[in-house]
């Protein structure tokens, strides 16, 4: 593909038949602040290399598919200003247009599927927001997922969603979620929700099998790996529910609504609860990406 730069590292990896874990740029660029953001990165990269596999965040540079950062593309994503956010429907336009851009769940699944990319591990997807049956505010995220088999390792939805309705539409596209040693969908911040457990599968080898299972099938659409924030980085869902509410109130009252929404939000709560939600964001996503290493690992050998 004459618009991909694959680096040497993923690209043997992916010709070895070997472990890849894909990775998504906009929780360095728009998720968090300098220099947390790179911190986290960088983190998360050596998580997936000490448990087997070889991580690829994406990303587009100057107009070119970026699968593997290196680390002065790394650092340049946590500092530079003006990135665009891209979504799947972005991709054209940034790569036509030569620009920068972060890659969302969606735009990173679509991505990493081209690139032969199997497993993906994030914080948490995008889904249905609060008040969607008026503003039809609903990710694409949820559409990439059924669409492209790719599985996707988060902490379930953000929890500023509609939770309830994220899974329905969910169902409707045919994703299987799978929580992870839990009969409850995680929430993000928290490790209940309330919402019973889609399907439960208790090991990275199970998950493996089921994703094996759904080539063979010839299944099309992605899985998401509903994988909950440790315990101990929890902030349970009766505190968090709070700070949730004030920085919807105030989205609403500012007007920002579409792409601006969730780093809006997402800012606001680490205000609110004075940096407690950036600690769990972080927890979350290096728990993420120690599966996610871990199913890769699993499939890898499996599909050999």
């Amino acid at each position: 593909m004459t618009d991909f730069d694959i680096t040497p590292e993923v690209a043997a990896a992916l010709a070895d038949g070997k472990a890849v874990v894909a990775l998504e740029s906009t929780i360095i660029s728009h998720g968090m602040a300098y220099p947390a953001n790179l911190d986290t990165a960088r983190a998360v990269e050596d998580i997936v290399r000490k448990n087997g596999a070889t991580p690829a965040t994406i990303a587009v540079l100057a107009g070119r598919v970026k699968i593997g950062l290196n680390a002065d593309d790394l650092e340049f994503f946590a500092r530079a200003q003006g990135i665009l956010k891209l979504s799947t429907h972005d991709l054209a336009y940034c790569i036509a247009t030569r620009q920068h851009g972060a890659t969302t769940v969606a735009a990173t699944m679509r991505l990493a599927a081209l690139a032969g990319i199997r497993v993906f591990a994030t914080g948490g997807i995008g889904g249905v927001h609060r008040g969607a049956q008026s503003t039809f505010d609903i990710s694409a995220d949820l559409t990439e997922l059924g669409r492209t088999p790719v599985a996707v390792v988060a902490a379930g939805a953000k929890a500023i969603l509609d939770l309830p309705a994220t899974l329905e539409v969910l169902e409707t596209h045919m994703v299987p979620v799978v929580c992870v040693g839990t009969d409850e969908f995680p929430a993000f911040y928290s490790r209940s929700s309330g919402l019973k457990a889609p399907l439960r599968l208790d090991s990275a080898g199970d998950i493996a099998a089921m994703l094996a299972a759904q080539d063979r099938l010839g299944l099309k659409a992605g899985a998401l790996i509903a994988n909950p924030i440790p315990q101990a980085d929890e902030i349970p869902a009766e505190e968090i529910q709070t700070s949730i509410e004030t920085a919807l109130k105030e989205a609403q009252s500012q007007g920002i609504a579409a792409k601006a929404v969730t780093p809006f939000l997402l800012a606001r709560i680490g205000a609110l609860t004075q940096g407690r939600s950036l600690k769990a964001n972080m927890a979350l996503v290096k728990n993420n990406a120690k599966l996610a290493a871990g199913i890769a690992v699993a499939y890898a050998a499996r599909i050999k």
